[in-house]
């Protein structure tokens, strides 16, 4: 006797894609805020926790069964529509003239044993690690991973990611960036490289944060982040984490932040740029969450609040000034 399908929804089948189109390759900031946007509904929200939660019991818990089939469809035909796209004539010759150049087959089982991932200008990423672990890279930043037998060792070679840590108590989950270690074990953590300083924040569990050279080492509490600069003293303080990773989310959340700071991480998504054309403007605060990648509705909301002017933008520049007094 055979027992019916259940009836699958469509929140489900859209989950399952959701699932397989975040795991595959680098994404725009503009199919980060269509998630966020379909997540946005209760339905789909849940639809989408139960897929991921399948995903990272990695079939060793019991899960819906006709979760896994969505999800290993979606999966299927991603790599289906990869491997059509690998049969185009063309695009064989080039491969096998690419082939031809490689020293051996060393490099090959190198790249595939300790992997890189890179995201471009523009693009973000959500990479699941063999262990369960996950990698949000912020744009233009690159990881390589070296996992052994006793370590899951990672550098952030530049840019800013966020790692969602599966607990392995054997196995240490550290981080390397620019001479600074941070080790984790069961935790939810983010690393950002810029202007040669390193900044850790923790939103769960605890990281233990280490200088190369230098004797202290520092453990943070969740909402507690730690800026490693050769410029000042290393201190951990207070954070609002979530604040902090909202990029992760297809949103940039903004609170009494002056306005420079706001304006430089709008600037690391958008095509055009912000300018201010007062330096009295960059202490000026702005409170407020914008969508990533969306410059247009930044400046005009910042303008706004602030009562400040926006100018057109020329040469990809958008400048913000103050806003002539009336009768001036």
């Amino acid at each position: 006797m055979t027992h019916p399908r259940p009836q699958r929804t469509r929140a489900q089948e859209e989950a399952a894609e959701w699932l397989a189109r975040l795991g595959d390759y680098p994404i725009s900031t503009q199919t980060v805020r269509e998630f966020r946007d379909w997540r946005d509904d209760p339905a789909n929200d849940a639809a989408y926790e139960e897929a991921e939660a399948f995903w990272d019991a990695n079939g060793q818990v019991a899960a819906d069964p006709e979760i896994m089939r969505m999800t290993e469809e979606a999966l299927r035909r991603r790599r289906r529509s990869w491997r059509d796209w690998l049969r185009l004539p063309s695009v064989r010759v080039t491969l096998v003239a690419a082939t031809l150049l490689v020293a051996g087959l060393g490099v090959i089982l190198a790249s595939r044993m300790f992997p890189t991932y890179s995201t471009a200008p523009g693009e973000l990423r959500v990479v699941r690690l063999e262990d369960g672990s996950r990698i949000h890279l912020n744009v233009d930043s690159q990881v390589r991973v070296r996992f052994t037998r006793g370590e899951r060792r990672l550098t952030l070679a530049k840019g800013e990611a966020y790692f969602d840590v599966a607990h392995d108590a054997a196995r240490p989950f550290v981080v390397h960036a620019d001479g600074a270690s941070v080790r984790a074990l069961g935790t939810k953590f983010d690393v950002r490289r810029q202007d040669g300083a390193i900044q850790v924040t923790l939103l769960e569990g605890r990281v233990r944060v280490q200088q190369s050279g230098a004797p202290q080492a520092w453990t943070l509490a969740p909402n507690q982040k730690l800026l490693l600069s050769a410029s000042r003293r290393a201190e951990p303080v207070a954070a609002d984490a979530a604040q902090s990773t909202s990029w992760t989310t297809g949103r940039l959340t903004f609170h009494e932040t002056p306005l420079a700071e706001a304006v430089a991480e709008v600037n690391r998504y958008g095509k055009d740029r912000v300018a201010l054309g007062e330096d009295a403007l960059k202490s000026r605060r702005v409170t407020g969450y914008f969508d990533v990648g969306d410059t247009e509705a930044f400046v005009k909301g910042v303008a706004m609040i602030l009562e400040l002017d926006a100018g057109p933008v020329r040469d990809g520049v958008i400048t913000l000034r103050s806003r002539p007094a009336p009768g001036a």
